[in-house]
């Protein structure tokens, strides 16, 4: 499959992408943006793809260490080419599925963060069968993913995450059922007329009650043009 170099217009990062594969949205920008990590940090990606969610975070605060895992091989491979394109080292590939994390991690890790499948296992996603696994939580449902999350998040520990908007209840459910408390989020949408697609939450796990809802994020403008720039994104975002 071919392939293509983005510039992300951020200090020379650059990240390959196949053409005609599952490619990065603003979701996985802002969402990067959203987490916050310390230099002593054990990080972990759920669904790595490129790499654009962990190659950002990294950059903002280059975190002792990032476990990437990413089931596919064919983007696993990939991410690895663009850690070695961009010359990162702090950053592991784990091409396994995140239910086998048992055998890498448990319980000692400071901050997750995740894009994961937003849909229902009843819905047509795509033809693509690498967009299929990306997109559809047949391959990994919510309660899964929540579970792994559990066993390997320090108390204390974070998890950001990005769902549709829709099935805001559904993770909240999720979350509080594994005592992982959702402390910030915020919405975003498309247009000032439309309404929001999709939630970005904060996570601690054995938090108290109480959430801060942040002010909504127009991503887009009436004339379905973005807004902000990708670096704009990153920047202005990344300091809430």
């Amino acid at each position: 499959m071919e392939k293509r170099l983005d510039d992300l217009n951020l200090d020379g990062l650059k990240l390959f992408q196949y053409k005609d594969g599952y490619c990065f949205t603003s979701d996985s920008v802002l969402l990067a943006n959203f987490v916050k990590t310390k230099k002593s940090d054990i990080c972990v990606e759920i669904g790595a793809g490129s790499g654009i969610i962990s190659v950002l975070v990294n950059h903002k605060t280059s975190p002792q260490k990032i476990y990437a895992f990413e089931m596919q091989k064919k983007y696993a491979d990939l991410m690895q080419e663009n850690l070695e394109y961009n010359n990162i080292k702090n950053i592991e590939v784990i091409c396994d599925r995140i239910q086998n994390c048992d055998k890498y991690i448990k319980n000692q890790v400071d901050v997750i963060f995740c894009n994961p499948p937003y849909y229902n296992s009843g819905d047509i996603v795509s033809q693509n069968d690498e967009i299929k696994i990306a997109k559809h939580e047949k391959f990994l449902p919510l309660d899964q993913l929540v579970i792994c999350v559990n066993k390997m998040l320090k108390f204390g520990g974070k998890f950001y995450v990005v769902y549709p908007a829709e099935r805001i209840s559904e993770l909240i459910f999720e979350l509080k059922n594994k005592k992982i408390q959702p402390k910030r989020l915020f919405f975003a949408q498309p247009t000032e007329n439309k309404n929001a697609n999709t939630v970005f939450v904060e996570c601690i796990k054995g938090g108290k009650n109480g959430t801060v809802v942040m002010p909504t994020l127009i991503t887009n403008n009436l004339d379905g043009e973005y807004v902000q720039t990708i670096q704009k994104l990153y920047r202005d975002r990344g300091n809430n």
